[in-house]
This record gives C-alpha cells, structure tokens and sequence, in this order.
C-alpha cells in the first residue's frame, strides 16, 4: 500500500504526465476556459494599442511646425489625416508608407514671432517662402486638436473595455477554478472514505488534511492564476516582438540586446527554486502532522507534564519549515532584483541610443516613447512568468502528493461480480483463518468457530490474543490470509462491503460523536431513519434518561468527539445508533469497559434488550458481563483455546476457569477494600 511519507522522494518539477492528468479537470469547463483566452487577446491587443496611440498623437498630431507635408489627389491615401490650404489638399509626409512619388512638392510650416510662413520645397529643390495668414495655421491646429480628441477617445474607450474585460475574464477564470478545485476536494473525499483502515493506520492525520487543504489549493493557483493567464503573458511578449520590429528593426535589435542575461537567469532560478519548493512543501505536510498529533493528544500531553518536550518537538520541527521557507524566499528574493536589474539596464540603452537617433532625426520622438513604454511592457509579463513558474513548481510538487494519493488503491476491493446478501440472518462461521498486520507476523493462526443466527458469542483472552482483531475481519476492515469467513453461507469476499456492513452494527469501547447534535449522530445523514425511529432508540437503551435533561435534549450540540459528554452517555447514544440502523449483526468491543455503576446498570439493561433475537459478538474484560452468552470462545496468542458456556468452561478448570479466579479475587479484594475504609 503506498505511504504519503514516500513523498520525500519525488524529484520532478514538471511532468507532462501530471500536467496531463491535471488539465483532464479542466475539460468539463472548456468552453469557459476559451472564453477567457478570447478575452485574455482582445485584452492585449487593447494593451499593447496604447503606447502606439501616443507615438501617434506624439509625431503625427502634437506639432503642426518644422512637419513635412505633402499636397496629394483627391482620392489618394484616403486614410490619412488630410489639411487645407487653399486650394491644396496636403498630408503628412510620413503618411506615406514608402518613399513620396516624384515631382511632388513639400510645405512646411514656419513660425517667427508672431508670423507664419509657408516654406515650399520644389521637387528641383528650389525652396520658396510665402507669408501665411494667422487663421490657415489655427485650421492646421483645430485639425491637430480633433485628432487628438479622437486618439484620446480612442484610449479611453480602450481603457474601459480593458476594465470590463477584466472584470468579466477574472470572474470567469475565478469561478471556473474553484469549480475545478471543488470537483478535485470533493474526489479526494470520496476517495479517502473508501480506502482501508491499513492506510489510516500508515498515515498521519495531519498529512492528509495538508492533501486536502494546502496542496488543492496550490492547484487553486495554477487553474486560477496561472494556465489561463499564461496565455496573455505569452501573447504580449510576441506583440511588443512583432509591432516593435515593425516599428524600427534597429532599435528592436536594441531593445532586445538583455535578453541573453534573461534567459540565463531564468534557468538558474529553474534549478535552485524547484528544490527549494519541493522541500517547503515537505516541511509544511511535517509541520501539520505534528501540529494535529499534537493538538489530538493534548490530554495525555498535560496529564504527563510533556508540555516543554512537545514544544521542543515542536520548535525543531517548525524552524525546518522556517529554514526551508527562508532558502524558498531567499532564490526568488534574488531572481526579482536581477530581473529589475536587467529591465533597468535594458531602459536605459533604449533611452542612450534611441535618444542619440532622436537628436539626429533619424527616428521621431514618439517612436522613441514607444519603445520606452513597450519595453516597461515587455518585462512585466517575464516577472509575472518568473511568478507563474513559482506556482507551477507549487501546483507540481502538490499534484504528485495529489495523485499518488488518488493513485492509492483499496486494499479491500469489492469482487467484480458480487454476491448479493438479501436478508441477513446473522450466521457467522470462521473457517480456518489465518491474518497477520504485517508479513506473517500472525495475529491469528488456524482460528474456526461458527456463531449461529441470534447467539450472542463472547471473546476473552489476554491483551494481544486476537479478539478486537476477528471483529476487525467480520467487517472487513482488513482481509485474511488464508481461511475464509462465511455470514450466512456466503464469503465475505464475495459480497460488496456496502452490503456486509449494512447488516453489522459495530460499537466500540472508545465511542466517536462528530460535531453536530445528538440527533444527527445517532441518524448520522441517513434519511430514512425517521425521528420517530430516533426516540424509540433512545428510550429502548436508556439513553432518554440524561438525554432529556439536557437544555436541548435530542438537538444538544455535540463537540467534536463528544468531550463534553460522559464515557457512558457516549456509550448510550452508540447503543441507540446501532439500534436505529437496526443490523443483523450486533459487534461490541468492550464496550462496557471504563464506566461507572450507575451508568452500567442502564448499559447492561440496554444489552439484554439490544441482543435479544440478534446475532451478538462480544470482546470483554469483565467476565461478569457475559457469564449469560450462549457461548464463550477463549483466545490466546491468536489460537482458539477453550469453547463453551460459562459453566462448562468453569468446571473444564482452564484458562477461563484461572482467568475468572484471578478476576473474581481482584474484584474480591476491592469489595473488601471498600468495607474497610467505610
């Protein structure tokens, strides 16, 4: 059976496997999660259109001086912002994508003091100047200043539509991870209920509540933060790539110059974040172990005064975390000033040397703006990939705990065409029987015994005999060796467990109550046991005698295990439990141990009526309770020793026969005791 401590061992920080098996929960949900891909795009684009527009309005439209224009037909370039002068219809020189036809004359608007001129260069390269009245050159500025109007528009419009894009793609990634997270919690659940005892036996509390909690919601993350917008990271770097190169290949050359030292710092984090998460998440599921063992037993703990140990135990087990959790922030408190570094360094040759070309007038200032701006833009989604690669070493290291776990089967498997078990009458036959926890360690060796329907059979024998071990098998909590075990005929291995303990009703020496009411631990959500049903049960076992005197009677809240509540009243209401669901089988594991007198007599008297026509097997210390059972099985060192009723096992004179003696002497010597004192 595999061991969630077996997780120390896993060194993969990205398997496709994993990432397979991962995505598989996303399919239900694909269409939700293209639908936020669809939005992630238009998102970028949106983003990306911004510093474009203002190296627009910036050299197209925020200067009406020392610009070239062009005078052009009617018709031509018919998207390109056109100006009046006269009988001239003109453009920008720049709105030609390619060179200016030939034969074409240019004008250029110049200002001194407060006069205009209109500089004409003739296509010879004869220049001309004419004076150029106040209102021709304030049409140019109206022109600029509607223009502008319009990019602004523009921006704004994208700015809103970016915000309700956002807002809409974020709700959706959001619900749909926690869906995703919802159906992964709700399959460990359901996966952790039908594994065996043996694995329960193997495997911390704690560890297993860090499964569930911490490391779903390291996949929460990934699914929520990370896969989908994985995608506008991805679509903004080749974006800024594409329109910066489009723009001007020299100084996308330029921009892109740091990259190497990128890409180089990148696979450095890669290697020594993958240990360090991996080792984080290690000392988390140690910590919590301990935590709940801790917390668990926390009445043993203060009876032995262990406080000071346990917190040193504590205290070494939590500064591994401390320690794993500092190397963790130490690797990426690295990575992100290298990061900015190298963002910085990359700004500032932008700035060097698209400056120098501005001076120069080879490229125009707002081209220079916008690589400045995309490259600010460029960085970012490389930070946030760093970040998304920090979740996705989570969401790895988690998900193979995940899936080992959900990889581990049943140890007790249901046959593949059951046998049904219709109406059990409650015949119990051991049939050469041989089990063993471990290996062939045999806790029982060679035991046969049948209990016929509506006997009640007991076991006694010393601690370590076998007892609570054969109850253990007749409900299937663990599987022999060898032998088989037979209820009515039929062998337990080839029914469904579903069946087997619908007809067992099982209670123990330690009675668990969950957290609720009175009423919802003896119904225990199954809806069919009526409240009617509920209250003859508690009235047929006495139980209605402390419970109606408490403030809520049968709604009184119960804490977690029932701590409030005495041992015997714990004891009663498992009584009325067994009773509401009414089993063919009766299973009792000591469970008259450790209880006062009063209360004994309400328990005893409780026992007869529950055992009356009902298959009843018994383990119990205290000879005196079963001196009535139809027959007594003796066990020693997993063997059947001695069978019989009580009298024919007295007058046998064995080991009942001593253990009787001895225990009727003890309680002999604690009556006289007793008198004495009085």
């Amino acid at each position: 059976m595999a061991n969630i401590h077996e997780e120390e061992k896993l060194e993969k920080s990205y398997d496709s496997t994993l990432m397979g098996r991962l995505l598989a929960y996303v399919k239900p949900f694909w269409k939700w999660v293209a639908l936020s891909i669809v939005l992630l795009l238009i998102i970028t684009v949106a983003d990306l259109a911004r510093p474009y527009l203002i190296k627009i309005a910036i050299d197209d439209h925020m200067n009406v001086f020392d610009t070239s224009y062009v005078a052009v037909q009617s018709n031509e370039l018919p998207d390109a912002q056109h100006y009046s002068y006269g009988n001239l219809t003109m453009v920008r020189e720049s709105a030609f994508d390619g060179a200016v036809p030939a034969g074409r004359e240019r004008y250029q608007i110049q200002r001194e003091g407060d006069t205009y001129a209109m500089i004409t260069t003739a296509a010879d390269g004869k220049v001309s100047t004419a004076s150029m009245p106040e209102e021709a050159v304030n049409r140019y500025k109206d022109t600029e200043t509607n223009a502008l109007l319009k990019i602004g528009g523009i921006y704004l419009a994208l700015i809103v539509t970016s915000f309700v894009l956002n807002y809409t793609q974020t709700l959706i990634l959001q619900w749909t991870g926690q869906r995703i997270i919802y159906n992964i919690r709700h399959q460990l659940f359901s996966h952790l209920q039908r594994l065996a005892i043996a694995f329960f036996d193997n495997n911390p509390v704690g560890r297993l509540v860090t499964r569930v909690m911490n490391d779903t919601e390291a996949l929460n993350e990934m699914y929520s933060n990370m896969m989908v917008t994985l995608f506008k990271d991805v679509f903004i770097i080749i974006g800024i790539i594409i329109i910066m190169f489009q723009a001007n290949t020299e100084m996308a050359w330029i921009s892109l110059i740091c990259l190497p030292l990128v890409i180089i710092a990148t696979q450095v984090y890669r290697v020594y974040a993958r240990t360090a998460f991996r080792d984080t998440r290690v000392k988390l599921a140690s910590i919590n172990a301990t935590l709940a063992e801790n917390i668990a037993g926390m009445r043993v703990i203060q009876i032995f005064r262990r406080e000071k140990q346990m917190h040193d135990e504590f205290e070494a087990t939590n500064q591994e975390y401390f320690r794993a959790s500092w190397r963790e922030l130490m690797t990426f408190a690295l990575f992100r000033p290298t990061m900015e570094f190298t963002s910085s360094m990359a700004l500032a040759i932008v700035i060097w040397y698209g400056g120098g070309k501005v001076l120069d007038t080879t490229i125009q200032i707002g081209v220079l703006y916008m690589f400045i701006s995309y490259i600010q833009q460029f960085f970012q989604p490389i930070n946030d990939l760093t970040d998304k690669y920090n979740i996705l070493q989570s969401a790895m290291a988690s998900s193979e705990r995940l899936f080992q776990l959900l990889d581990t089967e049943d140890a007790i498997q249901n046959p593949v065409n059951p046998q049904p078990l219709k109406k059990v009458t409650g015949r119990v036959e051991f049939r050469n029987v041989w089990f063993a926890y471990k290996g062939e360690e045999w806790v029982l060796r060679d035991v046969s015994f049948t209990i016929e329907p509506g006997q009640t059979v007991a076991f006694v024998g010393a601690t370590g005999a076998g007892k609570s071990s054969i109850l253990n098998l007749i409900s299937r909590f663990y599987d022999i060796q060898k032998g088989e075990i037979l209820i009515d005929g039929v062998n337990i291995k080839d029914c469904t467990k579903e069946d087997l303990r619908r007809a067992i009703g099982v209670v123990l020496q330690d009675v668990f109550l969950f957290t609720g009411t009175i009423r919802d631990n003896i119904r225990l959500a199954e809806m069919s046991i009526s409240d009617q049903r509920i209250e003859e049960s508690i009235k047929f076992v006495n139980a209605d005698t402390f419970i109606n005197r408490l403030p809520g009677k049968l709604e009184e809240p119960v804490v977690e295990r029932g701590t409030t509540l005495s041992a015997g009243q714990r004891q009663l209401i498992a009584f009325a439990r067994a009773l509401a669901f009414d089993p063919a089988i009766l299973v009792l594991d000591e469970a008259t141990s450790n209880i006062d007198t009063e209360t004994e007599s309400l328990i005893q008297d409780a026992l007869v009526k529950l055992t009356r026509d009902r298959t009843t097997i018994v383990v119990a210390h205290r000879l005196s309770t079963i001196q009535h059972a139809n027959k007594i099985i003796v066990m020693h060192k997993g063997r059947v020793r001695e069978m019989g009723t009580h009298q024919e096992l007295l007058t046998q004179g064995g080991m009942y026969y001593n253990l009787y003696q001895l225990q009727y002497k003890e309680e002999f010597q604690h009556e006289a005791a007793a008198t004495s004192q009085a």
